[in-house]
């Protein structure tokens, strides 16, 4: 039987890169043509600037189709190959068994042209040579790789739709410290582009004109809730970008596929033979207003990329707490008794005492800074010291009561659920098959305490999981039920060297 035949990528990837290069020029053309207008005339400034833009747009599509002529894959009925490269010829070729995700992309100027990016990733690396990026290929080629890379179970049926988007569930956006970041961001925006066209200081004695004889108190409190507005608006703006038109399925072959995005569209279709549990994640903000997202916590998933704007991990968005567990349930096929809801133990007060102490010593540490520096420099920063800890003493304080309420963990027949954090709360439910080794870690003051920090190995997800300052003979007795034999070894090693230091510490006979 002959191999496959090698196949080519959409013909109109040049197109899509001269659109894509063309305005990324425009956009460093207008700076350009103010600065050289104010020298000269604006022809003389279309006379320098459009040549070179054209030059680089030229050259950009060259190599695109350079690019394009030298790039071939194919899939056969064991490996994906891939043989690409310009100036040095790249191969590469992943095992099918291995292929853990495969995500298709849109940006808008790809959906413009009906085509799509397929990223085919593995396990085994974090790096490129752990994956295949097809950029571009047609919609329909995509759902065929998709289809025919991961539907590879039999006798698997689909449950069909698992959760799609509330609109109500945007309110949960804002709630978060995205927010005051893009407000930020906006300024930062603002004196960047103005600085580029030498307005920045023109800009600047605008905003202090405004609030000439306003009080600096007033004008801090105005412009920090200019950028608070700004940034609600932005969060909410990127909520819809990302979760536009959301939906998680479960698909014939045993395959969780989430799809969404509104500008750029993607389809994250992960096999459930990778999955090892759930993540059931509470950011402060969203805690508090009653939400929680849902992490799948599986092998081979890919890391947070800096061009996406979440986590491709992520099964629901920010959602009420009881959706969240209900489809954390649906997803672990686990409805009558759903892990992440399990009853949890809670842990030792010297746990809670614990996280008293570093909170007030932070405070404390904070606090002494700023007043030998005031000593030092000015007596302005004396009064930051003491309202410093007038304000954040007591918070510090309800964030440790919080962080030690947070804490529990359990065990269910098939899961070990393990909860901590205050700031970001997450509740995770490891598969006990999964867990394929342990780490118990005691500081000197955890030793002083009774406590011990146990960490559960997986390779799935980020690869650990801990039980933070839990008793330590608790711990090690849940250890040992959640993957019998795998800690036995160790304690009875223990066991014999306290057995040993026994007999050593006795009297010595005598005769």
């Amino acid at each position: 039987m002959s191999s496959p035949e090698w196949a080519a990528l959409d013909r109109r990837t040049v197109a899509v890169t001269a659109l894509l290069v063309a305005g990324g020029s425009v956009g460093a053309a207008v700076p350009a043509v103010y600065w050289i207008t104010r020298a000269g005339s604006f022809g003389t400034a279309l006379a320098w600037v459009l040549p070179v833009a054209a030059l680089v747009v030229a050259s950009a599509c060259a190599f695109d189709e350079v690019r394009w002529r030298r790039t071939r894959y194919r899939v056969t009925s064991e490996r994906i190959d891939l043989h690409t490269g310009v100036f040095v010829s790249r191969r590469r070729s992943l095992h099918r068994d291995r292929v853990r995700t495969v995500d298709v992309t849109a940006d808008p100027l790809l959906r413009l042209f009906g085509l799509v990016q397929v990223l085919i990733a593995t396990g085994e690396q974090t790096g490129p040579d752990g994956s295949v990026t097809l950029r571009p290929v047609t919609r329909q080629v995509a759902e065929d790789l998709r289809h025919t890379l991961l539907d590879r179970a039999s006798g698997v049926t689909a449950d069909g739709l698992l959760a799609r988007l509330d609109p109500a569930w945007i309110r949960y956006a804002p709630l978060s410290f995205v927010t005051p970041l893009l407000g930020g961001s906006a300024f930062g925006v603002v004196l960047n582009v103005s600085d580029w066209f030498g307005l920045q200081s023109g800009v600047i004695a605008w905003v202090a004109g405004l609030f000439r004889g306003v009080p600096l108190l007033t004008t801090i409190v105005v412009l920090t809730a200019i950028a608070l507005v700004i940034g609600l608006v932005a969060a909410l703006g990127l909520f819809v970008e990302m979760w536009w038109a959301y939906r998680l399925d479960r698909e014939p072959g045993g395959t969780l596929r989430v799809r969404r995005g509104l500008l750029t569209t993607r389809s994250i279709s992960l096999e459930e033979r990778r999955l090892r549990g759930v993540e059931i994640v509470e950011p402060l903000g969203a805690r508090l207003a009653g939400a929680a997202r849902v992490d799948a916590v599986a092998t081979g998933m890919a890391a947070p990329s800096e061009k996406d704007k979440t986590d491709s991990r992520t099964l629901l968005p920010a959602a009420p707490r009881a959706v969240a567990h209900r489809v954390a349930a649906d997803v672990l096929r686990d409805p009558v008794a759903p892990p992440t809801s399990t009853p949890l133990s809670p842990h030792p007060a010297a746990a809670r005492n614990r996280r008293v102490r570093w909170a007030l010593g932070t405070v404390a540490t904070v606090v002494a800074l700023l007043a030998v520096l005031g000593l030092l420099l000015t007596e302005i920063l004396l009064h930051v010291a003491w309202i410093s800890a007038f304000v954040l003493g007591p918070v510090a304080v309800l964030l440790a009561l919080d962080a030690y309420r947070s804490l529990g963990h359990g065990l269910t027949p098939g899961y070990l659920v393990a909860r901590s954090g205050t700031v970001r709360r997450a509740t995770v439910a490891l598969q006990r098959g999964g867990i394929i080794g342990w780490t118990a870690k005691q500081s000197i003051f955890q030793r002083r305490a009774g406590l011990l920090t146990l960490t559960a190995t997986t390779a799935a997800g980020a690869g650990a999981y801990s039980i933070h300052d839990v008793g330590t003979s608790h711990g090690l007795a849940v250890a040992e039920r959640a993957v019998p034999d795998l800690l036995t070894p160790f304690l009875q090693v223990a066991e014999g060297r306290s057995d040993e230091r026994h007999c050593d510490e006795r009297e010595p006979v005598r005769s």
